[in-house]
């Protein structure tokens, strides 16, 4: 299995982004899939997950402003960041989100936002 994030860049606060996660090596429609989030310093931290019935749940600091999808049949999981903050600057990482997770973890990608 390999997953291979893109999307991240540098922004200022306000800005938006749209992160992709490229899966391969297995079929994603059966699972959970999530995002996650690292920045220097601290522990990855759960984003956003989706079922693979589309119902989606979000930690408490996205506040409204980021939306996951997916598409099974392109095997890609997406991250819309919106009105992005200071404080969203880290790596950013999608696996399994399931009981059967995760799977080797990708490269991330780097989202940084100034003030």
């Amino acid at each position: 299995v390999q997953l291979v994030e893109s999307g991240g860049g540098l922004v200022q606060s306000g800005g938006s982004l749209k992160l992709s996660c490229i899966v391969s090596g297995m079929d994603i429609g059966s699972y959970t899939w999530g995002w996650y989030r690292q920045a220097p310093g601290k522990q990855r931290e759960v984003v956003a997950r989706i079922g693979n019935n589309k119902i989606t749940h979000y930690s408490g600091f996205v506040e409204g402003r980021f939306t996951i999808s997916r598409d099974d049949a392109k095997n890609t999981v997406w991250l819309q960041l919106n009105n992005l903050t200071p404080e969203d600057t880290a790596v950013y990482y999608c696996n399994d989100a399931s009981a059967f997770g995760p799977r080797p973890w990708g490269q991330g990608t780097q989202v940084t936002v100034s003030s």
